[in-house]
């Protein structure tokens, strides 16, 4: 920006309604979808006024009835105008009596102005007067409340969040009606200027978390923000990590969770996706279904998903080393099976791993860039052909296409995206080490990934607590589900007063199991009638016990005669 742009932006604005849409005009010049609007208000000295907005930005019916209320309720209150001397009570009865927009704000800059023009809204410069209207006419087409693509649940809601930052504090919002609950906003971008809301609980969060992530916001200087990545990269902890430190999600009910439990939810304009801080590993695991069904179902899923983790990360190295290194420790039939695959196999085990995860990928990336219909039909008959095709070529042998299906079947049952690039991306370490150097450099590989792990933090929070350090109380809910009437405490992230999330005797008690629950007149009438027939009953069974008892001697007597 030239240094006569930056000057006019710095300036007030002027009382004469020319200097002003000659300011507007020279920032902005003839753009195609800049509407500029001039009238006149007749009252005793005719006082000229101007308003500008973006055409495809603003509402065009809010635009339409600001104007309208500006030319015709100014004739109903014309005697009030002509006995008005001053242009500063002028502009106070057009606020006060006229102008009706849900949201009115007066300025004295022209930056002001000229930021909410592009924003959307529309400002009213009129003559004599160094302060302007902004009044709110946002009205852009945005895609509407659609069920979330990457995170899709069995059991529970079906809204996600959108491109419009508005709708997504609201979607949230609906979801958390306390008080306490506090959205603080910020302006990310030199030339985007991308609205940043931060969402936090007050009470709940932790001391100095909110001001943490203010602070590493605002060091930001880029010219544009069009993605909430762009932000993710500015304030994570560990930029070279290939884990990722800060959880991104596009469902409303978890971004909720999360600010219950003490984190901090960030807000970005133009995508549906959430950043949540501080995060933790094993949170990437965990399915937002897991807390809708009932937590035995839900804990055995969520060790799925472990073992499919465990799977998709070290079997394709397991396999390489065993069959290069240590032929050994594998089962005789099963390494004879091996074997015979193998006889015509040209190329070493690890390159041929690593082709085979190579053209997986490939398909992948593949069918995820084409059109829907296409990129499936792409992904599900290359991965037949070239696989058979490789098979009957001799350049693969067909358990190690076996490895590599169960390894990119086991990635996709990683609920999160983030994790499961990690995941993608760690393996090929681990691959390359357990093929050059056995069980030797699968252990170091693993043991250098480990230690990095347990050293990231995530906004000074422990990257895989509550394993390390270990949490008695957060284990709860970690690698299993406890049902919710036993979690009472909220994670020792949380802080401030009332600590406790669940009443005391919250445990599901039967009608029946011995004890009494609350009791009303008709209760104590059942329980009398229950009482009676439970007496009457020993009395028929001795009874029959008697009469038993009599046929018996009867019996007796006529085998004595």
């Amino acid at each position: 920006m030239d240094d006569k742009l930056t000057q006019i932006l710095e300036s007030n604005i002027d009382i004469r309604l020319e200097k002003n849409i000659s300011m507007v005009r020279d920032i902005l010049e003839n753009s195609l979808d800049l509407a500029q609007r001039d009238f006149v208000f007749h009252t005793k000295k005719k006082i000229s006024a101007a308003c500008f907005y973006t055409d495809g930005l603003a509402n065009t019916e809010s635009v339409e009835k600001l104007i309208k209320d500006l030319l015709y309720k100014t004739d109903k209150i014309h005697p009030v105008l002509n006995e008005v001397h001053e242009h500063s009570q002028f502009t106070d009865i057009l606020k006060e009596t006229v102008m009706e927009t849900a949201s009115l704000k007066v300025v004295s800059k022209i930056s002001e102005g000229i930021d909410a023009i592009l924003a959307g809204d529309t400002c009213l410069f009129i003559n004599n007067s160094n302060h302007a209207f902004i009044a709110s006419t946002r009205g852009w087409d945005t895609r509407s409340v659609d069920e979330p693509q990457t995170e899709q649940v069995v059991r529970g809601p079906r809204d996600g969040f959108t491109e419009s930052i508005r709708t997504n504090t609201a979607l949230v919002r609906r979801r958390i009606r306390d008080p306490l609950f506090r959205i603080e906003g910020m302006k990310i971008g030199t030339k985007s200027k991308t609205d940043i809301n931060i969402a936090y609980l007050k009470g709940t969060v932790k001391e100095g978390l909110v001001d943490e992530v203010k602070a590493r916001l605002q060091k930001i200087k880029i010219d544009a923000i069009l993605e909430s990545g762009y932000i993710e990269e500015f304030i994570e902890d560990a930029p070279f990590s290939p884990f990722s430190t800060i959880q991104s999600t596009e469902r409303p009910d978890k971004v909720a969770s999360a600010i219950y439990e003490g984190r901090v939810a960030i807000f970005t304009d133009n995508t549906p996706f959430v950043l949540i801080v501080p995060t933790y590993f094993w949170q990437f695991l965990q399915g937002s279904d897991d807390y809708y069904t009932k937590y035995l179902s839900g804990s055995f899923f969520r060790i799925v998903r472990y073992i499919a983790f465990i799977i998709s990360l070290i079997l394709p190295s397991v396999f390489v080393l065993l069959v290069s290194f240590h032929q050994e420790m594998i089962p005789t039939p099963l390494a004879l099976t091996i074997a015979s695959g193998r006889d015509v196999i040209p190329f070493p085990v690890l390159l041929e791993a690593l082709v085979m995860e190579v053209s997986f990928e490939l398909m992948k990336e593949a069918g995820l860039r084409m059109p829907k219909p296409i990129g499936q039909a792409v992904s599900i008959v290359g991965s037949l052909v070239i696989g058979q095709a490789a098979v009957q070529a001799g350049i693969v042998s067909p358990t190690m296409v076996i490895i590599v299906a169960v390894t990119g079947i086991a990635s996709f049952a990683i609920p999160n995206s983030s994790a499961s690039f990690s995941i993608r991306l760690i393996r090929f370490p681990l691959l390359i080490a357990s093929g050059t150097l056995g069980l030797l450099g699968f252990a170091v590989v693993f043991s250098l990934l480990a230690l990095h792990a347990m050293s990231l933090r995530s906004f000074g929070e422990s990257y895989l607590a509550p394993a390390t350090p270990f949490k008695p109380s957060d284990q709860k809910d970690s690698i299993i589900r406890f049902p919710w009437w036993s979690m009472r405490s909220l994670p020792q992230l949380a802080s401030g007063e009332g600590n406790s999330r669940i009443g005391e005797d919250q445990v599901p008690k039967p009608p029946n199991s011995g004890k009494p629950g609350p009791v009303n007149e008709n209760n104590k009438n059942d329980e009398t009638e229950g009482k009676q027939e439970q007496k009457e009953i020993p009395r028929k069974n001795n009874l029959f016990k008697h009469r038993k008892k009599k046929t018996k001697k009867n019996w007796r007597n006529k085998d004595e005669n």
